[in-house]
């Protein structure tokens, strides 16, 4: 667009005014946390989806656990196809800075494991106050158990329907997902948390067969 700015990955950006801008034409990259919330979501179901127009390179780690938690994962340029077993099995894993496994799908990934068999260890190595969403997952019948920065998940067989409440993005999307699979009606409140970072959310998932609906 005709900006002078340099320093990209130093610490200091500097920027130099210019009298004018030009047109340009950009194409926004994908969201990387939208595309692991649904491979999170097809994980924990035991589904079998596909993800478009998608960046795999974005998500390596998300990718490599996935895997190691026992799930099929077919990568293209811009598609992801993902196969689950029918429990995945327990794995561990910490939030790092990117490239590294990233602290937003730290909520979604222990959601998965909370079916999973075995047990779980999450560490969120980034930000404090990341677990609150547990304490709804616990009021479905997940095990969980919180100390400092360390997430210890007990997995079980089955999650119950429950009255719930966001705290977050993150954790309230959460929170639908373990209602995807819990047994009986899931009621997830302050869902304005949700729609702020997802998309016509509720009919994507009306798209996979989910029976869903908002309620104003």
């Amino acid at each position: 667009m005709g900006a002078k700015i340099k320093g990209a990955g130093t610490d200091i950006i500097e920027i130099e005014g210019v009298k004018k801008l030009k047109d340009v034409s950009y194409n926004v990259m994908p969201d990387r946390i939208e595309t692991g919330t649904f491979l999170c979501m097809a994980a924990m179901s035991g589904g079998h989806i596909k993800v478009k127009e998608v960046n795999p390179n974005h998500i390596t780690p998300v990718i490599h656990k996935l895997e190691e938690a026992g799930c099929k994962l077919e990568l293209a340029k811009n598609k992801i196809e993902i196969t689950a077993p029918k429990r995945l099995k327990a794995v561990d894993l910490k939030t790092t800075p990117y490239p590294g496994f990233p602290t937003d799908m730290q909520s979604l990934f222990a959601t998965a494991l909370t079916t999973a068999k075995g047990t779980s260890m999450i560490v969120e190595n980034l930000f404090e106050n990341r677990y609150k969403y547990t304490q709804e997952l616990i009021r479905m019948g997940a095990k969980i158990t919180v100390e400092g920065k360390t997430a210890v998940i007990k997995g079980v067989r089955k999650l119950y329907g429950a009255n719930v409440k966001a705290t977050d993005l993150r954790g309230g999307a959460s929170l639908v997902m373990a209602g995807i699979v819990a047994k009986g009606t899931t009621k997830v409140e302050n869902i304005e948390y949700i729609l702020r970072g997802y998309e016509r959310f509720d009919q994507k998932l009306k798209d996979l067969g989910i029976d869903i609906k908002c309620i104003n």
